[in-house]
């Protein structure tokens, strides 16, 4: 199926072909849909089938440009610091093309400081590891009132 099939918008649509992608995967083609129609989703797939585009596609898509101050609208837990990096990467090349769209990544070993100061700046998506997500939370450093999504990679 193309991805123009998927009822995916017309920015997320030019960021997909500028990197090269014409057709979605089985994941993707089944999961897109479904999470666009607000719906959960429980997928299983290989390795390098594109499981982060399945989807962070949908969840950039329905992401809503906040007015005032970035509110966390989407959390995204992966269990290693080195898949939250790489899900952080992949979904800023799918935000390219739309506008207001934060995405910042928070895991354990590097400086809390730093951390802090993205959390207080705002953002709408959080890419991060469940430990350091959790001192955030107890230090009640991040919020998640405004938080409509959740994945767990």
């Amino acid at each position: 199926m193309k991805f123009n099939q998927l009822g995916l918008s017309d920015p997320i649509l030019k960021a997909i072909n500028d990197l090269g992608y014409n057709e979605a995967t089985y994941i993707q083609s089944s999961c897109i849909p479904i999470i666009l129609n607000d719906a959960d989703v429980l997928g299983q797939s290989q390795t390098g089938t594109g499981k982060t585009a399945a989807f962070g596609l949908p969840i950039i898509d329905k992401i809503e440009k906040s007015e005032g101050k970035r509110k966390v609208q989407a959390l995204i837990l992966s269990p290693t610091r080195e898949l939250a990096l790489q899900v952080s990467d992949e979904f800023r090349k799918f935000t390219k093309y739309k506008d207001g769209i934060k995405v910042i990544t928070i895991y354990g070993g590097t400086p809390f400081v730093e951390q802090i100061k993205n959390i207080k700046n705002g953002t709408e998506i959080i890419v991060g590891c469940p430990g350091r997500i959790l001192d955030h939370l107890d230090k009640k450093i991040l919020k998640l009132d405004e938080c409509k999504m959740l994945v767990l990679d």
